[in-house]
């Protein structure tokens, strides 16, 4: 796929030119499988957490959450998950948590004797503490309150979130502006009343007016990453807004 990967921790921004779900569901029929499958499993990669928050409301212990979630994601990826995949759903967040929800019905009928998903290991659980700190903050009686369905898309929400911020990151860290992101990155989504420029310029040494213009780049930025790491899970770019107003919504449940 067209396309330059900087890992947390790499170089240079990501940047994403074909968006992976439309190129999932027009390989669907052969035509270009193999950098399909590739997309697929970068999504699954990118999107783990919200399989394991709902699996772990399926489970009595975080190692067989750990082993259903690992189960799940090489069943997408062995098997002809692709040629099933249904574009009138246009959604991978949608299609993601319905096949979940019937991989789990399966699961729950056999009887597995041995590891789930032998010795092969999509998601390193040995990492997953250290990666997965979130900035999510939901209260436990939230949490506990939730069903598992709306903690799924609470999560998904909160990944799209994180990564657009992260991307964000790693382009400021890139032109040598780092120090300008852990200045002005706590105030992205502030409305206009709640901030201070006053503050912010006495704290950065600049005119308000740099500072009014430093940070309303930086949000356009943050939006515009945003709106991309959206596009990479729906179908039609007109489905984008819709699809942010609903991780909108999902986000602001978890503060209720």
């Amino acid at each position: 796929m067209n396309e330059k990967t900087g890992g947390r921790g790499g170089k240079g921004p990501r940047e994403f030119v074909t968006t992976r779900w439309s190129l999932i569901l027009s390989a669907a029929n052969g035509i270009e499988e193999k950098k399909a499958r590739d997309a697929l499993a970068e999504l699954c990669r990118t999107y783990w957490r919200p399989v394991f928050s709902f699996v772990c409301r399926r489970c009595d212990s975080i190692e067989d959450a750990q082993d259903l979630t690992q189960d799940f994601f090489l069943t997408i990826l062995k098997n002809n998950w692709l040629h099933h995949a249904d574009r009138n759903r246009g959604r991978f967040r949608s299609l993601l948590l319905k096949s979940l929800q019937n991989f789990l019905i399966k699961a729950a009928e056999k009887t597995h004797a041995h590891k789930r998903g032998g010795a092969v290991e999509f998601i390193s659980w040995d990492d997953w503490r250290a990666e997965a700190p979130s900035q999510l903050s939901i209260s436990v009686r939230v949490l506990d309150s939730l069903p598992a369905e709306r903690f799924f898309d609470f999560s998904w929400a909160t990944t799209v979130v994180e990564n657009a911020f992260q991307r964000l990151r790693e382009e400021c860290e890139s032109k040598g502006k780092l120090w300008l992101f852990h200045a002005l990155s706590s105030h992205l989504t502030e409305e206009r009343d709640e901030l201070s420029y006053a503050n912010l310029s006495g704290e950065l040494g600049m005119a308000e007016t740099v500072v009014k213009k430093q940070l309303h780049n930086m949000r356009e930025r943050y939006r515009s990453l945003l709106r991309d790491e959206v596009s990479q899970t729906v179908d039609d770019s007109a489905d984008v807004d819709d699809e942010i107003r609903y991780l909108c919504a999902s986000l602001a449940t978890g503060t209720e």
